[in-house]
């Protein structure tokens, strides 16, 4: 698959078969049109286009939002697909005041020479959102391009596993997450310093960097799940998110350690990758370390229960 950033540098041979959307989580029904896609594109015999923003709108309009995806996982995940282009067009206050017209000719048109456009029913577009699949259709033989509409079940499916996700995800049910992802959900992110507290239970932890503040972190908690790094791939772990009640040092965004049920070694500033399994137990707070240290002795053994039962 071969990533732009811009319309530029893109350079189509041919009418493209194009679909346009944030994608954010890159979940089974954003594959279900990934799959129309290609499917068009071939008998057209024709490049399949992806049209993704970054950054987000909402980063850039100001509005709050939490993300599945950081830029590097949508396009590891896009590129699973199939998909022949992905174009990561930059969204600005600029682009944002594009009238429908505009935009229809600058990305459609100009951009990416579209054949056919996929879209859902309810797709906005334009300056605050004016355009719409009805623009799209009435233009359409002007310009040369033609529409399919994905049916309306079909995006409030779609619509419905994002907010499924996220609430699942908030709610620590990463099973049904992953379920509704079709992968494990991850947080990426470097090892960084932290005070060593796990270390003198017995239970050395890595403290995760998550640098994309954007990045929605599930419920506080601790979970099994696989780790992966540049000494090493896929071991299992526990990991443990959450304001460390038992220490007194809460803060606004929670921790992330990761305890690494196979490995000695020393993981700082390198990058550090979890796949998140299943949640173990809900975060809590303990009258003593000693109490602490004799949790995680059980945890320890139930994510070798559950590793060995996989």
């Amino acid at each position: 698959m071969k990533v732009y950033h811009n319309l530029h540098d893109y350079r189509p041979h041919r009418p493209t078969v194009v679909t346009t959307g944030t994608f954010d989580g890159v979940h089974q029904g954003h594959r279900r049109i990934m799959a129309r896609l290609r499917r068009a594109a071939q008998e057209r015999q024709t490049e399949s286009v992806v049209i993704t923003f970054w950054p987000h709108p909402r980063l850039v309009l100001g509005q709050p939002v939490e993300l599945l995806n950081t830029i590097e996982e949508k396009i590891e995940h896009i590129s699973q697909e199939g998909i022949d282009t992905l174009i990561m067009l930059p969204f600005t206050e600029e682009f944002a005041r594009l009238m429908p017209i505009e935009y229809i000719e600058k990305v459609y048109v100009q951009g990416v020479h579209a054949g056919l456009i996929v879209i859902g029913y309810d797709h906005h577009f334009g300056y605050r959102r004016q355009g719409n699949i009805r623009l799209l259709q009435q233009v359409a033989p002007r310009y040369g391009f033609e529409v399919e509409e994905i049916p309306a079940q079909e995006v409030d499916d779609i619509t419905v596993s994002s907010t499924k996700i996220r609430k699942a995800l908030k709610e620590g049910n990463v099973e049904l997450a992953n379920q509704l992802l079709g992968y494990a959900y991850t947080l990426s992110g470097t090892v960084v310093h932290g005070d060593k507290i796990g270390r003198t239970l017995g239970f050395p932890t890595a403290n995760l960097h998550i640098d994309a503040a954007y990045k929605l972190i599930p419920a506080a908690g601790i979970y099994a799940a696989y780790a992966s790094g540049e000494q090493f791939e896929r071991k299992a772990a526990l990991v443990y998110i959450g304001t460390r009640p038992t220490l007194g040092k809460e803060q606004s965004r929670p921790n992330i350690e990761v305890f690494l049920l196979n490995f000695t070694g020393e993981l700082y500033e390198a990058p550090l990758r979890v796949e998140l399994l299943k949640k173990l137990r809900d975060d809590q707070k303990f009258d003593s370390l000693e109490s602490l240290r004799h949790q995680i002795q059980k945890d320890y053994q139930e994510a070798i229960s559950f590793f060995n039962a996989l």
